[in-house]
């Protein structure tokens, strides 16, 4: 892809957006861009040179994206933008090419051999960490990733001799069909975005439409397999993976060793005996499954692979332990959907067994609460404790009789109360806690620092 000379990006805060921000910053583009709300992404790329303004006002863009020629402007911008935004109006006003996200990276894709990683979770986990054992393991990538690598403190891998590039596959607003993947690997298809698809059958048939981009393999958890062929237009050649009993990579005598993860790996005809996974939860095996096995098939060796997976520092905001201590242990988590949380909620029982387990959950948009509520009712209650915050609204505005009351009523529990974020850290301190999750998807990561200094705090 010819690389533009200057890009202004409307939602520029983004992680997907910053991701693609950074690349061409790096490929010598003139970057610029605009969001809501300052923040620890934004501030860093300020740091890197670029541009970031905060107000809509357009007199307040860059005078070199003002006063060049629309023709040298590519504006990018993300679905969450509405559409009044007046600077969005503004470049409409101008007549510059105004690109979706999804489709300026699926350019980036058509530029060398591309493995797309897709799934209503753990997707980011499997980019990030495929995109390490290829770094760590001698083959050369780009990487756009969804979330911030532990390894490399940042969200896009860029590499000048990159054989490949591996990028998160985002199913909503149908993004991941922009994407030209040679493989890709399909790790779940649990209902979701149902305000983007209608129907658990749609979102279904635009996976299998994204499958059907696909021009080389195709690895796809194998019990979302089933409804996969079930909506493929035509012959689907995916090889299927699971944690175990599965006749494609799996593994075996999973086990926990001073709380890391040890297995055994059946991939690509080879045995790999006593793997050591650096992140911790079961579910994170079986993405290791994944990850794994697309690296062995990309050319990386398995003496390399057992030493990059071994050093694997996991994902920001992934089962991330924030803060460990004689007394507690607080552990921080993205998961803002129910089979998530149940993953979150078990690795957690298998880690600590016999302790009491804190919640703090901050549900993710109106539409998604109202139609998952009963699964996020039946995976809260196996909590020992829920404190609920009020619902983040991100890109929607309140539906009728949809709140973190209504949703708490449904929760079958006792030690359960709902929250305002203004009086989160106030009963904290109240508090003794053994076992301390924060989870959700909205703005709860703000609170993540002073809950693991109260934690340290409390230690003391």
């Amino acid at each position: 892809m010819e690389s533009p000379k200057l890009l202004f990006f409307i939602g520029i805060g983004g992680i997907g957006m910053s991701g693609l921000a950074r690349y061409f910053r790096r490929q010598g583009a003139q970057v610029a861009g605009y969001d809501k709300t300052p923040g620890e992404i934004t501030g860093q790329l300020s740091i890197e040179g670029i541009d970031v303004m905060y107000g809509t006002d357009p007199r307040d863009i860059p005078k070199a994206f003002r006063e060049a020629p629309t023709a040298d402007v590519l504006v990018v911008r993300t679905p969450a933008v509405p559409a009044d935004n007046p600077l969005l109006i503004y470049w409409e006003s101008r007549g510059a090419t105004i690109k979706k996200r999804s489709e300026v990276l699926g350019l980036v894709t058509r530029d060398r051999r591309t493995i797309a990683v897709a799934g209503t979770h753990g997707k980011t986990t499997v980019t990030t960490m495929l995109a390490h054992l290829l770094t760590a393991g001698g083959v050369p990538c780009n990487a756009f990733m969804g979330g911030i690598s532990g390894n490399y403190g940042t969200n896009i891998l860029l590499h000048r001799d990159a054989e490949v590039n591996v990028v998160e596959a985002d199913e909503y607003d149908r993004s991941f069909l922009a994407l030209s993947p040679q493989e890709a690997i399909i790790t779940a298809m649990d209902p979701d975005h149902l305000d983007i698809y209608g129907t658990a059958a749609d979102m279904y048939a635009a996976y299998a439409d994204f499958a059907a981009l696909v021009k080389g393999r195709i690895l796809v958890q194998e019990r979302v397999l089933g409804q996969l062929k079930k909506h493929a237009k035509g012959p689907l050649d995916a090889v299927p993976y699971a944690l175990h009993n599965v006749q494609g990579p799996h593994a075996e005598n999973v086990a926990v060793e001073d709380g890391v993860y040890v297995f055994d790996l059946i991939a690509e005809g080879k045995e790999l005996r006593g793997l050591r996974l650096g992140m911790p939860g079961r579910h994170n095996v079986e993405n290791a499954v994944a990850a794994s096995a697309m690296a062995l098939h990309l050319g990386v060796t398995p003496e390399n692979l057992r030493k990059a997976l071994a050093g694997f520092q996991g994902v920001h905001r992934r089962f991330e332990v924030r803060k460990r201590t004689a007394q507690s242990v607080y552990i921080d988590d993205y998961a803002h959907h129910p089979a998530e949380l149940d993953a979150c909620i078990a690795s957690v029982r298998e880690l600590y067994p016999g302790r009491r387990i804190t919640g703090i959950f901050q549900p993710h948009l109106f539409s998604r609460t109202r139609d998952l509520a009963e699964g996020f009712a039946q995976s809260l209650s196996k909590l020992d404790e829920l404190i609920l915050l009020e619902i983040y609204p991100a890109r929607e505005e309140p539906l009728p009789g949809i709140t973190s009351e209504w949703l708490l009523e449904q929760v079958p529990m006792m030690n359960k109360e709902l929250c305002t974020k203004d009086r989160l850290m106030a009963l904290l301190e109240g508090r003794n806690v053994d076992i301390l999750l924060s989870v959700g998807a909205g703005d709860i990561d703000r609170f993540v620092p002073d809950i693991a200094a109260l934690v340290e705090q409390k230690e003391k």
